[in-house]
């Protein structure tokens, strides 16, 4: 999130925002398909149904990157279309969901 309101404040360059934020696109990929992976093997149901629509996302966000680009986030196309305030929108609502599911992994599963 910091990352990109500094680009939209102008403090970062596109090129050095994007590099940043695709560097953890993919350990983010992996940490929640484990995470969404052990709540199936362990039987948590409720977690894990609601773990599946976010992995599933970020699975399909990683696929669906077209063929010319950096990585999910493309520094030529991410001030078009108001991709940066998607991409915003987006993080916050993950922070969101990561902050209920840290709750909900320390008071539930203890």
């Amino acid at each position: 999130i910091i990352t990109l309101s500094d680009l939209e404040c102008d403090y970062i360059n596109a090129r050095s925002c994007c590099s940043k934020l695709n560097k953890w696109v993919v350990p983010e990929l992996i940490g929640h398909a484990i995470v969404t992976v052990l709540m199936l093997i362990s039987l948590h149901w409720f977690i894990f149904l609601l773990n599946l629509p976010v992995a599933t996302w970020n699975i399909y966000r990683f696929i669906m990157v077209p063929s010319g680009n950096m990585g999910v986030f493309d520094p030529t196309e991410i001030h078009n279309r108001g991709q940066l305030k998607s991409h915003m929108k987006e993080a916050m609502i993950k922070l969101g969901f990561h902050l209920l599911c840290f709750f909900m992994y320390l008071y539930r599963l203890v």
